[in-house]
């Protein structure tokens, strides 16, 4: 380990832990709406950690949910908040709310807190014209557009697939990323579906398969992309004092950091400044220094996995190996379960276990601790978690007590 200067550690350092998790089904449609699923992953989080939900008096909501504060108050029976908070952009927060309700729960605003995320987004999942009610967000936008959005989606950047295409066509020039890396990512993520029942894609997959599939945004193919699903996750956090007397073995959040300063939908300047400014590296230097902890210590890791491509960048940017040495670093099993390099994404992630906006990577981080995958690290003692590397981003380390 790393000396670390105390000056220099965060509050949040081993405060919370991760308590209960609890997930729906998955599946390509479930035919159910978002506040619905919703509320049967908070109860079955709730159980899992032996708590009542009245016990809840925080929130972190991800800010594209559309079951709001109220209505999860008044589905859990009305418990009592004295704190709550939302966190935006996109991948990124998927591993923020965790980061927020471990500082909550570390400066004493909250004792109990829930995190919660809900998709009905699959192709056939709309079940209102909103763009909130499930579908495909891209084929509901409005004609008139706000923000940034007004600047690119004429352009034909419509969504992210087109956008992370553009992100990972520059790394393919500067460093020479193949198709046969792309697959690498895929074949090993599918490898881990196929032994998790709850997994939707559990068909399996060769090289030839991957490049067979379809052309969605060159150079990213079909089996390049996350999967299309609906479902929803839970997470109930409290403090690491409390957790010992609670049901399940603890998963400790040893640390966590967020960084902006970038993000994907402003491709003119995204590599307008360093790589090594970007979000994601800036975040992982923080965990680095705050835990006294290195990449080599890391026994399993969660990377947001929209595309292939991105994983590959993740692993340069968290230090796991130099600029331009990630396509190398995931050939031939180097993801894979159990002998890989860095064993990644146990759960089939979101390329092949559901696309819960990576909410369901940090469940299965919390299974690696408690020793219950089904495709179980051994010895696992550390994890680490992280949002998307094209957004404003967050990510944590959760370890074994």
């Amino acid at each position: 380990m790393n000396e670390v200067d105390p000056a220099h550690l965060p509050r949040i350092r081993d405060a919370a832990a991760i308590v209960g998790i609890g997930q729906t089904p998955f599946a390509k449609s479930l035919g159910r709406s978002e506040p619905e699923m919703a509320v049967d992953a908070i109860w079955a989080a709730c159980e899992d950690a032996g708590l009542s939900p009245r016990a809840i008096d925080g929130l972190v909501r991800y800010d594209m949910e559309q079951f709001d504060e109220e209505q999860v108050l008044a589905a859990l029976g009305n418990p009592l908040l004295r704190w709550f908070c939302g966190t935006p952009f996109g991948g990124g927060g998927s591993a923020s709310v965790v980061v927020l309700a471990a500082a909550a729960i570390a400066a004493g605003m909250a004792d109990t807190v829930l995190v919660y995320r809900s998709r009905a987004r699959g192709k056939a999942s709309g079940y209102g014209r909103d763009p909130k009610q499930g579908g495909r967000y891209w084929e509901k936008l409005p004609e008139s557009l706000p923000g940034l959005n007004q600047w690119h989606v004429p352009q034909g950047l419509v969504s992210a697939f087109q956008e992370m295409a553009m992100i990972s066509m520059r790394h393919r020039i500067d460093h020479g990323t193949t198709d046969d890396q792309y697959a690498d990512v895929a074949i090993a993520f599918r490898e881990h579906a196929i032994r998790n029942p709850a997994a939707v894609m559990r068909t399996p997959m060769t090289r030839a398969d991957h490049h067979a599939s379809r052309m969605i945004a060159d150079p990213l193919r079909l089996f390049d992309c996350n999967i299309e699903t609906d479902g929803a996750v839970a997470m109930i956090l409290t403090s690491t004092e409390r957790a010992r007397d609670l049901r399940q073995p603890p998963a400790i959040v040893h640390t966590g950091a967020m960084a902006a300063g970038s993000h994907h939908i402003r491709l003119s300047t995204l590599f307008s400044r360093p790589r090594d400014e970007d979000s994601a590296v800036r975040v992982g230097r923080q965990l680095w220094q705050s835990s006294g902890l290195s990449p080599a210590d890391v026994d399993v890791a969660f990377f947001y996995d929209f595309f292939t491509s991105m994983v590959i960048i993740a692993l340069e940017d968290y230090g796991f190996c130099a600029r331009g040495e990630g396509g190398p670093f995931v050939e031939n099993g180097g993801l894979a379960w159990p002998d890989g390099r860095l064993v990644c994404n146990t759960n089939g992630g979101q390329l092949s276990e559901a696309f819960i906006h990576g909410f369901n990577n940090t469940t299965e981080a919390v299974r690696q601790i408690r020793g219950t995958s089904t495709s179980q690290v051994r010895d696992c003692e550390i994890a680490l978690v992280a949002g998307a590397n094209s957004d404003p981003t967050g990510a944590f380390l959760l370890r074994r007590a």
